[in-house]
């Protein structure tokens, strides 16, 4: 299956996307090991595992990681950033390994584009019978007035690209391959100069990434001008864009 045409974006928008995106909290390193059940010998998967923000902690369970990404700019951000770490061109329909020899695969903030049938059944064919599906999201929060804002414009922009606030992709679970979803979630935040925390971040969304450039200007300014007008944002050289970051698992039956 070919990836979204909007996901195609993701290709030029790495750059913005290793700015912008925030890394991922401490906790779920805890979460790794515990309830994800990854230990230093086991062989795990990150998919679509984008410029490698996800694939980092991943390596710090001490497991053998394998990172699949469809998109050559993304892959070649990943590379540069993690080369010890096994890089692979795949998609979630075609993951470029043999059945049953991951203990878990994983999938930071991209499960979203592919949540279909074909795709998990491609998943639970890589992982072994008893691992486990872990699925994780940075999640902008709109109870912060400010970020609402962000939101509000991003959301205008949408159009149908598919997205995890739809909450369209629970429909899969349970499944013939996989049980019910268990829900963790953690408190996070990204720190940095508001160009990068918050511009950037705006311009690594993929249907953003992808709008004339005409119009990316005129997003862009839009952004500016609620750094402008929020007195916790405006002048500041640094701010923290406050997320919440929303981890479930599931285990291969």
């Amino acid at each position: 299956m070919a990836i979204h045409p909007k996901a195609k974006a993701f290709d030029t928008a790495a750059p913005d996307y290793v700015r912008g995106r925030p890394d991922y909290p401490a906790e779920l390193l805890t979460w790794l090991t515990g309830p994800m059940g990854i230990s230093a010998d086991a062989r795990v998967v990150d998919l679509a595992a984008g410029t490698g923000k996800f694939t980092r902690l991943l390596v710090k369970t001490g497991a053998r990681v394998i990172a699949v990404e469809p998109v050559a700019g993304m892959r070649r951000a990943l590379r540069d950033a993690l080369p010890q770490v096994e890089t692979l061109k795949g998609t979630a329909t075609a993951i470029p390994l043999g059945d049953g020899v991951a203990a878990a695969v994983l999938c930071a903030q991209a499960f979203h584009w592919f949540a279909n049938a074909d795709a998990l059944t491609e998943i639970a064919r890589v992982v072994e019978a008893g691992g486990r599906f872990g699925l994780v999201w940075n999640v902008r929060d709109d109870r912060v007035p400010w970020v609402k804002r962000i939101s509000e414009i991003l959301d205008s922009r949408e159009a149908d690209t598919p997205r995890h606030a739809t909450g369209e992709w629970r429909r899969l679970f349970p499944s013939r391959h996989f049980g019910p979803l268990h829900e963790t979630e953690f408190t996070h935040g990204h720190t940095g100069a508001p160009g990068d925390v918050i511009v950037a971040r705006v311009k690594s969304v993929s249907f953003i990434a992808a709008l004339p450039l005409k119009e990316l200007a005129k997003v862009e300014a839009e952004v500016r001008a609620v750094i402008d007008s929020e007195a916790e944002l405006r002048g500041k050289g640094e701010v923290t864009f406050p997320y919440v970051t929303r981890a479930y698992w599931t285990q291969r039956l």
